[in-house]
């Protein structure tokens, strides 16, 4: 075991600086390289590291530079979505552990060579998807376990965000969403919420995907935007955009459970991932966060519709909580996305230190990001259904035993002699934030 892991970090857009701030605050971690193609961005990055006190790292536009230089245990990539893969690929081949950020894929082909990588060098990689470790999916992936729900036969699950804003602010930020918007249209960011629907149904572990179909909405969300709204980018009121405003994907699994996707990003809506759990015995709905179960709450009925278990998750949190959740409100919750973007970062690195399987392999990736080239095909051909490819090679009709650890996503398990906070670390973030519970 590693007692201290080198990080070398690439890409620093709007994503990349926050999770720099975790990394640099690690006291397990030294950031030793960093590198964005933007040298102001690089400074910046530059920056990060000094301010939580470690070694001014070496800085470059070009990452294949530190891989040349060596001396690194792992990496973690944060560029646009276009270039995960690549970059990933070349860091596998040069020996190096990777973790990366979370989006879609440019073609099914990409994902194969991910897998091939892997196979031919060993050599691990992890998608970094922070919901995986967010409190509710945590709890709700320990209910399941428990038996509270029975048999699962479906799931809901999306991203809903308005981002028209951010997209039509492409240019001026250097941000990757713009030109996907422009020239595709799928759901170009399935895993928010497929990841967690991934691990309750045991994907690649006695379950898989096995097709799709896909639709999508017509284009006006954007175009409407722009007139109600001042642009800085003018020449973007004559372009057409070919993403629809929301598109609609349902996925058939092996042991016959169904997923529905939802991606909704450029029409007016409150943040949601609009996450739903069916079972037998249970249901979750994320958007009246409630749980319905007779044998949780007896006296459940339709009166009123319901009204009354409206937002009732939180008092089954003491019994049923997550015991990886129960540890961290105990020692304090750091910032970022409620929380969970610490936790998965820690994920990543303790499967670096021990050189243990990360709980999000290279397998997992390749299923979750094919989905949205798998999309694009399926809309393209007016909701036609396709398959979707087995990257285990078979493997995952194999009896699966799971690796009991803190940060597992295919068991709950409890070990508090792995600290979440292995030192006393320095600031959280530029404000020093330092939440105790997510109020």
């Amino acid at each position: 075991m590693k007692k201290i892991i080198r990080v070398a970090f690439v890409g620093a857009g709007q994503r990349g600086p926050s999770l720099l701030k975790h990394l640099a605050n690690m006291s397990d971690v030294q950031v030793v390289a960093v590198c964005d193609k933007y040298e102001d961005r690089t400074e910046k990055m530059k920056n990060i590291v000094e301010k939580a006190g470690k070694p001014t790292p070496f800085t470059t536009q070009n990452y294949r530079e530190i891989i040349a230089r060596g001396g690194i245990d792992a990496a973690v990539v944060a560029t646009d979505w276009n270039m995960h893969v690549p970059i990933t690929v070349d860091f596998m081949e040069a020996g190096i552990q990777v973790g990366f950020e979370v989006g879609g894929c440019d073609s099914v082909e990409e994902c194969w060579e991910l897998v091939r990588t892997y196979r031919r060098t060993g050599v691990e990689c992890m998608m970094l998807e922070n919901c995986c470790y967010a409190k509710k999916e945590m709890q709700i992936f320990n209910m399941v376990k428990q038996g509270l729900f029975g048999e699962i036969i479906h799931c809901d699950g999306g991203y809903i965000h308005d981002l028209r804003e951010e997209i039509l602010t492409g240019k001026e930020k250097r941000q990757y969403r713009l030109q996907n918007y422009l020239n595709r249209n799928c759901d170009n960011y399935p895993t928010h919420q497929l990841g967690p629907i991934a691990k309750l149904l045991d994907i690649n572990r006695g379950n898989r995907f096995v097709s799709l179909v896909s639709v999508a909405s017509k284009a006006a969300g954007i175009k409407q935007y722009m007139k109600d709204n001042e642009i800085a980018n003018k020449d973007l009121l004559d372009k057409e955009f070919m993403q629809g405003d929301v598109v609609t994907t349902t996925i058939k699994c092996a042991r016959g459970e169904t997923i529905t996707l939802r991606l909704d990003t450029t029409l007016p809506h409150f943040y949601s991932r609009n996450y739903n759990v069916c079972g037998t015995k249970a249901r979750y709905d994320e958007n009246t966060n409630c749980i319905y179960c007779k044998e949780l709450e007896p006296e459940q009925n339709h009166e009123g519709r319901g009204l009354n278990y409206w937002n009732n998750f939180d008092k089954f949190s003491e019994k049923y909580g997550h015991p990886l959740w129960k540890e961290y409100e105990e020692v304090g919750i750091r910032s970022g996305h409620g929380g969970m973007d610490w936790l998965v970062l820690r994920a990543f690195v303790e499967s670096v230190k021990n050189g243990t399987k990360p709980p999000v392999d290279v397998y997992d990736a390749a299923a979750w990001m094919c989905i949205s080239p798998l999309t694009e095909s399926s809309i393209a051909m007016g909701g036609a259904m396709v398959e979707i490819p087995d990257f285990t090679y078979g493997q995952w009709i194999e009896e699966f035993t799971p690796v009991p650890s803190k940060y597992s996503l295919d068991v709950v398990c409890e070990d508090r002699s792995v600290p979440i906070y292995p030192e006393e670390c320095g600031e959280d973030d530029a404000e020093g934030n330092i939440y105790s519970s997510l109020g």
